[in-house]
């Protein structure tokens, strides 16, 4: 028996495990850091110490002072750096290849992203993969606090059977937590190689590692 038939059905993250956006990341959040004259994040190491959920919190620890600007205003912002540079931006190596093999295998694929729910389905529709899954579940605003309620409603409403969650942050760990899924983990988004191995979660090294233990026999 494979280690992926287990599962009635694979939920993934996003940007960072599907999408390899960490750069782009980096270059929006510095261009609003410029026009105001902060310091700007100078490599992906300071990057992975700031960053986390609620994201709300990240823009205070990147200097952003929300009695100058409200934070509703600078997630706009963020959002139209993020979508003028978006398209130069791949699915991580081996994502198209992972994806088609589960799909082939007969096992439902859902998105679940902190993402705005149209963006999201554009971004899938633009990268060729939005094919590949039963349902693109994204949130109904562009503020991103977290989604572990979203992972939660969802798993309540659809029952979906045991869940397998892939994410690239502990924020995804804690989202199939709180929705009774279990999770991997994968190096190369939005959390330092550190920080992961502190994960009380099996962490794979990148997409062909984890193809290889979700096709292998199961442990």
């Amino acid at each position: 028996m494979r280690f992926l038939d287990r599962y009635d059905a694979l939920v993934w993250d996003f940007n960072g495990t599907l999408l390899d956006d960490v750069d782009l990341g980096i270059v929006c959040a510095n261009e609003m850091l410029a026009r105001r004259g902060l310091p700007l994040i100078p490599d992906r190491k300071r990057y992975f110490e700031l960053f986390g959920f609620p994201i709300v919190d990240y823009y205070r620890r990147l200097g952003f002072d929300f009695s100058r600007e409200p934070y509703e205003v600078l997630a706009h912002e963020w959002i139209a750096e993020y979508r003028s540079r978006e398209r130069d931006v791949p699915l991580r190596a081996g994502a198209v290849d992972l994806l088609s093999a589960v799909k082939e295998a007969g096992i439902p694929q859902v998105v679940l992203s902190a993402t705005e729910s149209s963006m999201l389905n554009e971004q899938l529709r633009d990268l060729g993969v939005s094919g590949y899954f039963s349902e693109i579940v994204g949130r109904g605003d562009i503020y991103a606090p977290d989604k572990t309620g979203l992972a939660r409603r969802w798993a309540q409403t659809r029952k979906p059977g045991r869940c397998l969650m892939i994410g690239d942050t502990e924020h995804d760990l804690a989202c199939a937590e709180a929705a009774g899924f279990d999770c991997l983990l994968v190096r190369g988004g939005h959390t330092s190689d550190g920080d992961l191995d502190r994960i009380d979660c099996r962490v794979l090294p990148d997409l062909f590692a984890l193809k290889e233990v979700l096709f292998g026999a199961e442990a």
